[in-house]
């Protein structure tokens, strides 16, 4: 029961992720990928770093700042150049691939070697996907497909990163996803600048929008993210990513007025159900108890992070 609840939890993360095409397409500035990169990883980071009152240490800047960057400053560009330049169809596929990477990652680092029903489980989890958002129109950029490949390498790389090196002693996963999204926004702000310009103006609708992507998209999702990392394998977390898709389309349904084909809905009814599976396979696949486990242990997982000592 109490790794159901963990997965569900966890599970909130891609599925907030879900909404991001709805916010950005009805709520903020056109043509401004980067920005709003910035504005939902800076703030967000400085927030939770803010409530978890506790700063890096020794060894633990620089390792910050690579699980930073390659869980939001390198991702979140390359996701955005993927997007741009491929159609959403297209790249919504090459991140759907995104648990292949660490299915072999987490065997190479980790020592997580993931059974068959895993591996058919994330193969079968993007090839629903890609018939939810596949269309005959779809056309392949080489730029944007090497973007898309490479933006999903980084979050792989990232969640096995982030859960070879664990955290600190007493320190949870409230300040350690500040740390990260700090790092990933400062990462961000030089190359926004040099693409895109000045900041564009912002309107009551923009506030609300970034407020969202904020707060809801990225400040809790991602603890929600990090903590299941922390408590689940690398492989089992990651086989969570095609709920973003998923959700992107019951909401472009629901809230756009999207059409669902009936080719679409077998197509989610095929990723959703691989989604369940990889889920109960690696369950049933023994794990180490991580040094992250056992701090889990000993800290309060609340949202104000008192409880930060033994």
């Amino acid at each position: 029961m109490k790794r159901f609840a963990t997965v569900a939890l966890t599970a909130l993360a891609p599925i907030s992720w879900g909404s991001t095409y709805a916010v950005a397409t009805e709520l903020l500035p056109p043509d401004r990928p980067l920005f709003t990169g910035v504005m939902r990883a800076l703030p967000a980071g400085l927030l939770l770093t803010a409530l978890a009152r506790t700063l890096p240490k020794g060894e633990w800047w620089w390792k910050s700042a690579v699980l930073g960057i390659l869980n939001i400053g390198a991702f979140f560009p390359l996701l955005f150049l993927s997007a741009y330049r491929l159609p959403g169809g297209v790249a919504a596929v090459l991140g759907a691939a995104g648990p292949l990477f660490v299915v072999g990652l987490a065997a190479l680092v980790l020592g997580e070697r993931a059974g068959l029903r895993t591996v058919l489980a994330a193969v079968v989890g993007a090839f629903g996907v890609s018939m939810v958002v596949l269309t005959a129109e779809a056309r392949l950029d080489v730029v944007g497909v090497i973007a898309g490949v490479i933006s999903s390498a980084s979050m792989g790389a990232g969640t096995v990163m982030t859960k070879r090196w664990g955290r600190p002693e007493g320190v949870g996963p409230l300040a350690m996803t500040g740390w990260q999204l700090t790092a990933g926004g400062l990462f961000i702000i030089p190359v926004a600048a040099l693409v895109e310009g000045a900041p564009p103006a912002l309107d009551g609708r923009a506030f609300l929008g970034y407020g969202y992507m904020m707060l809801i998209n990225t400040g809790i999702a991602y603890w929600l993210w990090f903590r299941g990392i922390g408590q689940l394998t690398a492989t089992s977390v990651t086989l969570l990513g095609p709920l973003s898709p998923l959700t992107a389309a019951v909401i472009g349904w629901a809230a756009l007025g999207q059409a669902l084909s009936p080719v679409q809905l077998v197509g989610m009814a095929i990723a959703f159900g691989a989604t369940v599976a990889g889920q109960l396979a690696a369950a049933r696949t023994p794990r180490p108890f991580s040094s992250t486990e056992r701090n889990d242990q000993n800290i309060s997982m609340d949202l104000t992070d008192e409880r930060v000592r033994r």
